[in-house]
């Protein structure tokens, strides 16, 4: 079965904008793993405008799954995720002022940056990730950076789904088969959801985990959150 990783960065978003404790990140995570969830993940950003540095450290002894820790590799992120040592680092090339994560590495321009930052995840023992637009020409340079896995960056995917969603898919699925022959892992995530998250799981070969936060959360307010991760666990199952 793939893994269904929740991203919580929006119970911190809601909670940031009343100000303090209410709804708490901890128990959020605590209870969504509770849910049936395989992992947390978190998106922590300079200017702490959703997950802080404090929650970070604060989730860490609560998540008994699997903890995702996703960021731009900015010298204090990579010390504090040392520090936390979450089973899996996701390396994300956003500005500091994007709204949310908007492109992957390239990873041929910048092989030789992500190298060294990964032999220091790896030297740890994290795991690490690499976010990738479906380009099947950057798997190479993502398996030389000695990435263990690339996470496919699904906007695109999103996007045109119930436009021509086998239009929609071809790409992703190219770059994934690509991955595999690389011994590259395969994770995805960005703008999936309960609508298309079933026809991306069924055609993408080697995925191990999605990553979901933005939809999930929101369609927890209509379902409640049990419900919801629920849901989404029936469509990424096979049987």
């Amino acid at each position: 079965m793939v893994k269904l990783s929740v991203n919580i960065n929006k119970i911190a978003t809601l909670r940031n904008a009343r100000g303090g404790e209410l709804p708490s990140v901890v128990e959020a995570a605590v209870k969504i793993q509770e849910f049936g969830a395989h992992g947390i993940t978190i998106h922590p950003r300079p200017d702490e405008r959703h997950i802080t540095r404090k929650d970070v450290f604060d989730l860490k002894p609560v998540v008994t799954t699997e903890f995702n820790i996703e960021g731009n590799p900015h010298r204090d992120f990579i010390d504090m995720v040392l520090k936390v040592k979450p089973e899996q680092v996701t390396l994300v090339p956003d500005a500091d002022d994007a709204i949310t994560s908007n492109a992957g590495w390239d990873t041929k321009k910048h092989q030789a940056f992500l190298s060294e930052i990964i032999s220091e995840f790896k030297n740890a023992g994290i795991r690490t990730s690499v976010f990738l637009d479906p380009e099947t020409g950057l798997v190479e340079y993502a398996a030389k950076t000695g990435a263990d896995r690339i996470e496919l960056y699904t906007e695109d995917y999103a996007k045109n789904y119930r436009h021509d969603r086998e239009s929609a898919i071809q790409k992703y699925a190219e770059t994934a088969a690509k991955a595999g022959e690389f011994n590259l892992g395969v994770n995805a995530g960005h703008d999936l959801s309960l609508e298309n998250l079933k026809y991306f799981a069924d055609h993408i070969p080697n995925l191990l985990e999605v990553s979901i936060g933005h939809a999930l959360i929101s369609e927890s307010l209509y379902m409640g959150m049990e419900n919801t991760v629920q849901a989404y666990l029936k469509r990424l199952a096979k049987w």
